[in-house]
């Protein structure tokens, strides 16, 4: 168990589902409702996946290995380098999990005949391992490197499968079929994706204070202040609440007839934009260590709420 703790194995569940829903219901439905289809055969998308995910794993275990000392002081309770393993097992662990998913990354890009989206996954392995070791100790760096690394899950089913797709140019020609909702919806969940997890990014940092400035991490609260943090975090909660009542508008604009999608604006109003507010309140109320991991833990409920729309999505396409 200490093991699937170590690769933070809820969280890869999550680069799982967001894959697989970003594939089947939403570009999909996109696809078949032009008459299109997918073109990525089940196996290569599942390389794909376990590609991603190894990568992430292997980022998850050399960040614990290079965390050792901030996290017995913020967790003491969850250290696990240098306890259930040894340090030299985790760097073991991650050259074989970074390495495999290299590999994987490399085999798809042949396939799709891209090579070149092999670098994604190289650039990737190695961001990952000089984030642990240098860029999260630069201020915001690090932050923007991991909100970027998730803002680009989503993508990457998309990206990988428009290649595929040139066998229809022809069709999408003639007919002057719209690709650009493709970009427009997955574009959307990775524009999410990146600011909630800024957010929650911020947040985390003040939550670790204590280790941080131990250790003398130069994190926006260790920097500025805690309450210059709670700002900083509660404006791009502000601007993630503005993004998605503009998401919803233009999505309004592209609907036929005039149709108002009422379905699609409770979902949004009720359990994504109330619950930014009321994790806006939560943000600003909070006092200490336990109120900032609550409103962490909210933050990741509300990303898991935009990826769940993925399944009314489909419905209403199709």
């Amino acid at each position: 168990m200490k093991l699937f703790q170590l690769i933070r194995y809820k969280n890869l569940l999550i680069i799982i589902a967001t894959m697989i829903l970003m594939r089947y219901f939403i570009i999909e439905p996109i696809l078949l409702s032009y008459g299109l289809a997918l073109q990525m055969p089940t196996g290569v998308f599942i390389m794909l996946v376990l590609a991603t995910v190894l990568i992430a794993a292997g980022g998850y275990v050399i960040n614990d290995y290079f965390d050792t000392r901030t996290d017995l002081v913020n967790k003491p309770g969850n250290v696990i380098v240098g306890r259930e393993v040894t340090r030299r097992e985790a760097i073991a662990m991650h050259m074989v999990l970074s390495t495999l998913g290299v590999i994987m990354g490399l085999v798809v890009s042949f396939k799709v005949g891209r090579p070149v989206y092999s670098l994604l996954f190289f650039l990737t392995a190695g961001i990952l391992w000089f984030y642990s070791t240098l860029y999260k100790r630069q201020l915001i760096v690090g932050n923007l490197v991991v909100s970027v690394l998730t803002g680009i899950i989503p993508l990457i089913p998309l990206v990988f499968e428009l290649p595929l797709l040139g066998n229809f140019w022809e069709v999408i020609a003639v007919y002057q079929l719209d690709l650009h909702q493709l970009v427009y919806w997955v574009g959307g969940y990775a524009t999410m994706a990146f600011l909630l997890t800024l957010v929650r990014e911020i947040i985390k940092d003040i939550e670790d204070f204590e280790g941080d400035f131990t250790y003398g991490r130069n994190t926006i609260p260790v920097r500025y202040g805690i309450k210059t943090a709670k700002v900083t975090a509660a404006s791009l909660l502000g601007i993630t609440m503005l993004a998605l009542v503009y998401l919803f508008a233009a999505y309004m604009r592209q609907l036929r007839n005039g149709e108002f999608d009422f379905i699609t604006f409770a979902y949004f109003f009720l359990l994504i934009v109330i619950p930014c507010f009321v994790l806006l309140v939560m943000l600003l109320l909070a006092q200490d260590k336990k109120d900032y991991h609550r409103a962490s833990s909210f933050c990741k409920l509300i990303m898991l709420f935009g990826l769940i729309y993925a399944f009314i999505f489909r419905w209403f396409i199709v």
